[in-house]
């Protein structure tokens, strides 16, 4: 069973020698220079997420992929998540869409409510609505992929759609991935609408997330969906580095940073660092480490949850650019190899 590996940013925002906050210019040009040498090593994947603040400010996750498209030749790419609760799920399909006519057969998209409540008031919506708006424009964004003209009406549009067209084509539909942070309800919506669940996680143990793909998998042979369909992808944090021990302190700095400044940015609670230390050793799931211990690290997750992707946010909390590019290219050069043997 193959397994893809891969790469996710949501920018990362460099520092200024006062411990501030620099160009977010930069960090979208740094983005597309990390994702044309994650082409260039050989990775599968690299997605770009959707946040809004200052120290990760890629926003527009899917005109990234279209500058991405552009600029790389074989590597796949895909929004990893578009907030669809608060975008038009037309609108995200178009652009897609056209980044699809640029590079054929790599374009997929990751759909999800969002971590934050941030883009409510931003883009004017009730938060109230929030069950609704995801249910409602996930079901669109299903319909425009799947014809390209649609008759559709829902509640979260106060004019129906009456035999539309949506345009441009891709020359096969784009793949939809589910995204959840692991509630079940989660879960059965993605068996319900027959698409693969992305896990975006955190924290937990391998034998904590095995349990959610095998409720996944259940709940898809007893509606009858096709078994090669019920795909899982898992987004994690992680980072790899020479030397492991090293390589393990440089992250949990970075990481601690990002989380004390994004509950700034978005006026949650900062996040308690007391025991992060044990997520980064085998047994969590923050996988950072030098190149054999990730190896060894993602095989056994596969071995319990058979996940068909594995993707790394390594660029956190204002990690200096040469150290994030240098972790891509060992993560193509050094671990993805020894996946690729063992599971070939």
């Amino acid at each position: 069973m193959n397994l893809e590996l891969g790469v996710y940013t949501f920018g990362n925002t460099p520092r200024t020698a006062d411990g501030g906050t620099g160009a977010t210019a930069l960090a979208v040009r740094d983005a597309l220079e990390a994702v044309r040498l994650a082409d260039e090593v050989g990775l599968d994947f690299f997605g770009f997420g959707e946040h809004h603040t200052a120290s990760m400010p890629l926003s527009s996750p899917t005109a990234m992929v279209n500058a991405a498209a552009a600029s790389t030749r074989r590597i796949k790419l895909g929004t990893t998540v578009t907030v669809l609760s608060t975008d038009e799920p037309l609108r995200v399909f178009e652009q897609l869409a056209t980044a699809a006519a640029i590079a054929p057969g790599r374009i997929e998209t990751v759909a999800g409510r969002g971590s934050s409540p941030i883009t409510f008031p931003l883009f004017d919506f009730d938060e109230n609505d929030y069950d609704m708006l995801y249910a409602s424009k996930l079901d669109l964004l299903i319909a425009a992929n799947s014809s390209d003209r649609i008759t559709w009406n829902g509640p979260h549009r106060q004019r129906p759609l009456v035999d539309a067209t949506i345009v441009p084509r891709p020359e096969q539909p784009l793949r939809i991935w589910l995204g959840t942070g692991g509630s079940p309800e989660s879960v059965l919506r993605a068996v319900e609408t027959g698409l693969p669940m992305f896990l975006g996680i955190l924290g937990g143990t391998p034998q904590h997330w095995a349990q959610y793909g095998h409720a996944y998998r259940d709940a898809w042979d007893q509606v009858g969906h096709p078994a090669d369909d019920a795909r899982i992808a898992v987004a994690v944090h992680g980072f790899v580095g020479t030397d492991g021990r090293q390589a393990k302190a440089t992250y949990l700095e970075h990481e601690l940073r990002m989380f004390q400044i994004g509950a700034a940015e978005t006026g949650r609670p900062a996040m308690s660092p007391s025991g992060r230390e044990a997520a980064l050793e085998p047994g969590g799931m923050v996988f950072a480490g030098g190149p054999n211990e990730i190896a060894d690290r993602i095989l056994h997750l596969h071995q319990l949850l058979g996940h068909d992707r594995q993707i790394l946010q390594m660029d956190v909390g204002g990690m200096p650019h040469a150290i994030y590019l240098k972790a891509i290219e060992l993560l193509g050069a050094e671990v993805l190899p020894q996946i690729r043997k063992e599971l070939g």
